[in-house]
């Protein structure tokens, strides 16, 4: 059975709907992830995501910034949405739903950017930021026969080296510090995560998800990050049939800075 989900760090969901709508129509996912949604529940735009048939919604929004939510086309079960940093910003969301025989517990996660300086003593949002990752260790690739897990969002992290556009320019900004990179790796390996971008991909061969709004032109520039990621229980990956980076939507109008990923599965 063929199955995907897309994750996207949306910048907006008000103000981008046209975007979501195209990628919806477009590509058509069984689920969709959105990051960065800056939008309070009561105005998350329900209606125009039930309209596409993504009649099953839940989110964990607040006014003005982050936010995350997950749509579907299938019943969806809300098991979590986890305050982390005993702060109470919107960045996480996990539900539960059935594809292909299995129970699949989904995470939904908006990592904290940490600001400019990489460094915890002087900025306190790369000290949240690192707390917040050290926090994410609890989250565990649970699985058996009959379940399987995905973490998916902006987690707002390139931990390899051509995960960037320049490795040795970029050791000292945040997203690929060595502390950052570091702890991000041995936090997907202790819970078991298995990293399914990189899963057919040589870790030599770069991959991007994200340009910056202040180059002039970023398709020419092309200095981007990897910063959105897909993981999953050891279980599910066999079953990957592939991982689409949507770039061209950094070209649309009003973009966001972040394109979609969308992993395929086929499933028995």
């Amino acid at each position: 059975m063929p199955f995907s989900i897309a994750t996207w760090n949306i910048n907006s969901v008000r103000l981008r709907m046209p975007l979501v709508e195209r990628l919806l129509l477009e590509k058509a996912p069984d689920v969709l992830c959105l990051q960065e949604t800056k939008c309070p529940d009561d105005q998350f735009p329900s209606a125009a995501f039930r309209k596409l048939g993504y009649e099953h919604i839940a989110f964990h929004g607040q006014k003005g910034y982050h936010g995350v939510a997950t749509v579907a086309r299938r019943p969806l079960e809300i098991v979590e949405k986890r305050r982390f940093c005993e702060n109470d910003d919107s960045r996480h969301l996990s539900v539960r739903f059935e594809a292909g025989g299995k129970k699949l517990t989904l995470h939904n996660f908006y990592v904290p950017a940490g600001g400019d300086e990489p460094d915890p003593e002087i900025n306190p949002k790369f000290r949240h930021k690192l707390d917040f990752v050290a926090e994410m260790n609890e989250i565990r690739a649970l699985h058996d026969d009959a379940s399987a897990s995905v973490l998916v969002g902006d987690l707002n992290i390139a931990p390899l080296e051509h995960d960037v556009w320049s490795h040795k320019q970029l050791l000292n900004v945040v997203s690929h510090t060595p502390v950052e990179t570091e702890n991000f790796e041995a936090m997907r390996k202790a819970g078991d995560w298995v990293d399914l971008m990189r899963l057919n991909v040589p870790d030599e061969q770069k991959i991007y998800t994200w340009w910056s709004y202040r180059a002039k032109d970023w398709e020419l520039s092309d200095r981007g990050r990897r910063l959105d990621h897909v993981w999953s229980s050891a279980n599910l990956a066999p079953t990957l049939a592939g991982i689409e980076i949507l770039r061209d939507a950094r070209g649309w109008e009003r973009p966001s800075d972040h394109v979609p990923v969308i992993a395929r599965f086929d499933l028995d």
